[in-house]
């Protein structure tokens, strides 16, 4: 049993996959397995990551084409899992080699967190450096953040495996409300890992590390770009889920959080031509310092 489980989820990554195998067998923690999720490729992925496979035992290939979306393949992921912790890492990504080593000891300083993120660096084709704003890293700022936009990079997450399964925490899946975790297909793609740290980080289980941890890569070919339509409609139901979610722990009022996302850095039009949504921020306000969270953190984010 390794340290660490790696996920990578490809279909047709063949341009960029080799890049990030070779990073991953580059990191200075070495007691990790990195279990390749192949989504049905028909280029030549499965040639490269065989090929690295046969150079590094650690490296093991899984094809699964029948799984439904990316959360079914993740899912798929998990259940092949037995590591202490499990790791995100994409086809098109570069780990940078201390980041297991940082992913140990953020989870050593923070034994009562379940997901640990990071920063990362995003980069184009050209391997020009693009701008990125720094996410929070205290779990009561990205619980309040989370209502309005995800500030977890999913690349760069690492999740606590025995913790996860205690909570019945999955992509796609509705859990630690009180009842039975139960799917919710409509949050299974494009805002699986938004859905799924929401969840975690309303509970007090989300951590960032200061620390760079990868290069993210933007091309036209990824799923951001593609979909972004999609996904930022998606991302706002996840908002609204979230807000019910903590207006049921917070005994609240019903409040809508829409004015103040800014999902994909964009403020939502909402028709009107009000510019005072003081009542609204007040009880979205009221909410948040109800959470069980450090309030200085909370109020900071606010």
């Amino acid at each position: 049993m390794a340290y660490f489980d790696i996920l990578l989820p490809v279909k047709n990554g063949a341009a960029y996959l080799a890049e990030a195998l070779a990073s991953i067998r580059a990191q200075t923690f070495t007691d990790w397995r990195l279990l390749v999720l192949d989504h049905g490729s028909t280029d030549r992925t499965l040639d490269i990551a065989q090929a690295h496979a046969l150079e590094d035992a650690r490296i093991r290939i899984h094809s699964l084409p029948d799984a439904r979306g990316l959360s079914g393949l993740l899912n798929a992921g998990l259940d092949l899992c037995d590591a202490n912790y499990v790791v995100r890492h994409d086809a098109d990504d570069i780990a940078l080699p201390e980041r297991l080593r940082h992913t140990q000891a953020g989870f050593a300083a923070h034994p009562g967190m379940v997901a640990i993120g990071g920063q990362l660096t995003n980069f184009d084709d050209q391997g020009r450096t693009l701008r990125q704003h720094p996410l929070p890293t205290e779990p009561g700022r990205i619980a309040a953040a989370m209502l309005f936009c995800n500030p977890v990079a999913h690349p760069t997450v690492a999740m606590r495996l025995d913790r996860l399964q205690a909570l019945g925490a999955r992509y796609g899946v509705e859990f630690g409300a009180g009842q039975p975790a139960r799917p919710a297909p409509e949050f299974g793609n494009l805002v699986e890992d938004y859905f799924l740290f929401g969840q975690l980080a309303l509970l007090g289980l989300v951590a960032n590390l200061p620390q760079q941890l990868i290069r993210y890569r933007v091309h036209p070919g990824g799923v951001g770009r593609q979909k972004f339509a999609a996904q930022m409609a998606a991302s706002q139901n996840v908002s609204l889920h979230l807000a019910e979610r903590l207006r049921g722990m917070a005994g609240t009022a019903r409040f809508d959080p829409t004015p103040f996302c800014n999902h994909g850095g964009i403020l939502f039009d909402l028709g009107e031509e009000r510019t005072d949504f003081s009542p609204e921020f007040e009880a979205v306000r009221t909410a948040l310092l109800r959470m069980d969270a450090h309030p200085a953190q909370v109020r900071r984010e606010l």
